[in-house]
């Protein structure tokens, strides 16, 4: 097969040329109906505009705030670290290795949802009352960095 053999198996649809005469179908008014705001050019209005009627964004009232001050941490479950053998130091630089853990964020907390079997030394900047019980009932070490 050559270059000028190949022949497209896709519909190819010409673009619409608008305001060329009747015979287009889109000529005079080129499909922007009669006069008005939006027949003009450059018309039309912003988004959210309600025709002078107070919009709905300042019409429902504020709520809440952002707290500056506060600190997400990347959660992760006891259960989860059963992948993980026996006499292994788990910290965030392998969870993030392993996609355990998308982000560092301010830390790792580690939650008591599971049971833990293997024996891990786990560091972490948090640790649930939970979590540390079972990382110490296992045989392993929950250290507080």
């Amino acid at each position: 097969m050559k270059l000028h053999e190949m022949t497209s198996t896709e519909a190819r649809k010409s673009r619409n040329r608008v305001g060329r005469g009747p015979g287009s179908g889109n000529g005079k008014t080129s499909g922007r109906g009669q006069k008005g705001q939006k027949a003009r050019s450059g018309g039309g209005v912003r988004l959210g505009f309600e025709g002078g009627q107070t919009p709905l964004a300042r019409r429902l009232p504020k709520r809440g705030f952002t707290n500056f001050n506060r600190k997400e941490y990347a959660v992760v479950n006891v259960e989860t670290l059963n992948r993980f053998e026996d006499g292994t130091t788990v910290n965030m630089a392998l969870l993030i290795e392993e996609k355990i853990v998308k982000k560092e964020l301010c830390g790792l907390k580690v939650l008591g949802n599971g049971e833990l079997t293997k024996k891990l030394t786990v560091q972490a900047v948090k640790f649930s009352k939970s979590a540390k019980e079972a990382i110490e009932k296992a045989g392993g070490t929950a250290e507080e960095i």
